[in-house]
């Protein structure tokens, strides 16, 4: 059993503290080895930990004052490992910090460093620690899935988890990637996309067939025979066996020419070129090089890093990522490098091999936590010589420009950020930016929407949406759902984050409306006691043209800015973005109100009465127009059943 101090849930069952909550003034000590009452408190709580500790592998964590995560280690000896932490002179000044904050230790034991390595991860990803190296990109990653379990398999994108019946093929780098070859392979093997509801109601083939991107097998167009062997086709090209494929064709299409079959001829030659796109468009350039591999290469420049991702299954390039780990001054690359390998695989099966562009230290020890978790060998090399070697070049050239671009881009953003708090008067360019906006049909499906920017651009994990469904807000009220709206995100920022410690609160509120909607905000902020935050209104212009927008200020001032100042070009996209969210989710919702069923909102009726009412009586519109009698004649419903129903849609009249 794992040792554990002061925390008796297991990792699974513990509860998630905020994260990004510390700064870096947060702790007052001198690094010359005068100690302050701070660092010698930290000290004095990894020395009571390390009485008990064993030499064994294992996970520590270490926690402040309030029990939030500060960092989390893996070592092979956690005696020796955490001792190092007391040994404050030799310590970074980075670590000096964390340690000045620690206040208590959580020790996990494994039975492997290599475990430890991949339980470090998993926690890392969860915890989100502010002294760890982070990968910041939280997108889940695409995948193919050829899917087993019913007996004419539906080719499909799949993202999350891989939990279906199936074969799952990626990952691949973008959606843009997945929807081209998904498109080329509904060309080339002609499977079903649809839905298993949508297969089975079909009385005739849809225009997937029409278009010849579908073998029509809901109509029977196809047997069973048939359709499997186009399945079969289609693993053997996506395993990466293509050339059985390519050559099964062009066979088929000689035949058929042979033949004077023109008309299939030629639908056998348009596979034939779908399939050959496939291949050109992400066929490696390297001739004998690695089938199933990623390659990875990291570029660092000015204290910042980017790390490309190149993933290579079945002998092609299923695209390119580029990514940019956070907290990562001061760390050692090979560091940054590892820790960011051990969780991007903690979510993606690894492949075969990971060809990198440099030698790590840890090179063993994360071959042999990728091989346990994956269930198979995985390689790790730094190849120094062939047609490998070019690939890691082109993977090192491609992270060095995404970091030219990276760099470029984030300057043009300070600057803009800059200009920002020129223009609002806000003191220092804004670390966050939340901008809301409402979106109805004269009132109906109502809905509220927050987006949120940064320096370094949207950030989507923090968007949010709001329903408005308080009755006493009147269908239609712009003013009344804003108030509700900031009313709602700022009562909970107040009960949540009371000291705006935490990275939650916003420097720069931005709202879609005029004097109305930001008169309304500053009654909700008003009524909650907020001060401090900057809250401005953008309302449309004359003939609500881009370009004459209206700034409504706090101070009751309005401002007007050049058509063509980039400051103007910034605040749009962002008003924009937030337009685009809450149209969306309006729609979504708009959608979803539409599919929805009267008799879905009635107690005690499951599917089985619904249906029994809906055959008898025709509509849920007649259902509840029935009287009582009538409910009771139905079959399946019971006289108490009558009742209720009857009473849910006349409890008023």
């Amino acid at each position: 059993m794992p040792f554990a101090r002061r925390d008796p849930k297991s990792p699974a069952q513990m509860t998630v503290p905020p994260t990004d909550r510390f700064s870096e003034e947060t702790a007052t000590f001198t690094v010359q080895g005068k100690d302050t009452p701070d660092i010698d408190r930290g000290v004095a709580a990894i020395r009571n930990v390390l009485r008990t500790l064993p030499t064994r592998p294992g996970v520590y964590r270490m926690t402040d004052s309030e029990g939030a995560v500060l960092y989390i280690g893996k070592a092979r000896s956690l005696k020796s490992r955490v001792t190092n932490y007391t040994q404050v002179a030799r310590l970074s000044r980075r670590l000096q910090r964390m340690i000045s904050q620690t206040r208590d230790m959580t020790i996990v034991t494994t039975n492997s460093e290599s475990e430890a390595l991949l339980l470090e991860a998993q926690l890392i990803k969860r915890y989100r620690p502010p002294y760890n190296v982070l990968l910041r990109d939280d997108k889940s990653f695409p995948f193919i899935f050829l899917r087993e379990d019913h007996e004419f398999p539906r080719i499909s994108k799949h993202r999350g988890a891989r939990i279906g019946k199936g074969s799952y093929y990626g990952p691949f780098a973008s959606a843009g990637a997945v929807n081209t070859t998904l498109n080329a392979l509904q060309k080339v093997f002609l499977l079903r996309s649809c839905t298993d509801s949508f297969f089975a109601n079909r009385t005739r083939p849809c225009l997937l067939h029409q278009i010849k991107r579908c073998s029509a097998p809901c109509t029977a167009r196809i047997d069973d025979a048939s359709y499997a062997e186009l399945v079969g086709d289609a693993k053997s090209f996506l395993s990466g066996r293509t050339q059985e494929a390519q050559k099964k064709l062009g066979t088929a299409m000689q035949a058929a020419a042979e033949a004077r079959d023109f008309e299939l001829a030629a639908v056998l030659r348009d596979r034939l070129r779908a399939l050959t796109f496939i291949q050109g468009s992400q066929a490696i350039n390297a001739e004998g090089s690695a089938s199933d591999a990623d390659i990875v290469a990291m570029a660092a420049k000015s204290g910042v890093m980017c790390i490309q991702v190149f993933f290579i299954r079945g002998g092609q390039n299923w695209g390119h990522r580029a990514f940019f780990p956070a907290h990562t001054e001061g760390v050692a690359e090979d560091e940054v490098l590892t820790s960011f390998l051990a969780q991007l695989y903690d979510e993606l099966p690894p492949p075969r091999e990971l060809l990198l562009d440099r030698a790590l230290d840890e090179a063993a020890l994360l071959a042999e936590a990728l091989s346990e978790k994956a269930g198979h060998r995985v390689g790790v090399r730094n190849p120094q010589r062939g047609p490998n070697k070019q690939l890691i070049e082109q993977a090192a050239r491609n992270a060095v420009e995404a970091l030219d671009r990276r760099q470029a881009e984030s300057t043009t953003q300070h600057k803009l950020l800059i200009e920002l708090a020129d223009l609002f008067d806000l003191g220092e360019p804004p670390k966050r930016i939340e901008v809301y906006d409402n979106s109805h049909i004269m009132g109906t499906n109502a809905l509220g929407a927050m987006i949120v920017a940064g320096p370094e651009g949207f950030i989507k994990n923090q968007y949010r949406k709001f329903n408005m469904n308080d009755p006493s807000i009147t269908p239609g009220d712009d003013f009344a759902m804003m108030k509700a709206m900031l009313g709602r995100r700022f009562a909970r920022l107040e009960k949540e984050d009371p000291d705006r410690s935490a990275g939650e609160w916003p420097d720069l509120v931005l709202i879609d409306g005029g004097r109305g909607q930001l008169s309304s905000v500053n009654e909700a902020l008003a009524e909650l006691g907020v001060d401090n935050v900057c809250v401005i209104g953008v309302s449309k212009g004359f003939d609500r043209d881009a370009g004459r927008e209206t700034f409504h200020l706090p101070s009751g001032k309005e401002l007007h800015l050049p058509p063509n100042a980039p400051v103007l070009f910034f605040l749009q996209r962002l008003r924009d973005e937030a337009h685009r969210f809450a149209i969306g989710a309006h729609r979504a919702k708009r959608s979803k109100s539409i599919a929805a069923n009267p008799l879905d909102d009635v107690p005690g009726i499951g599917p089985a009465r619904k249906k029994a009412l809906l055959m008898h009586f025709g509509t849920s519109r007649a259902v509840r127009g029935a009287t009582l009698q009538d409910l009771e004649r139905a079959p399946g419903i019971s006289k108490a059943m009558a009742e209720a129903i009857h009473g849910h849609f006349h409890q008023h009249g």
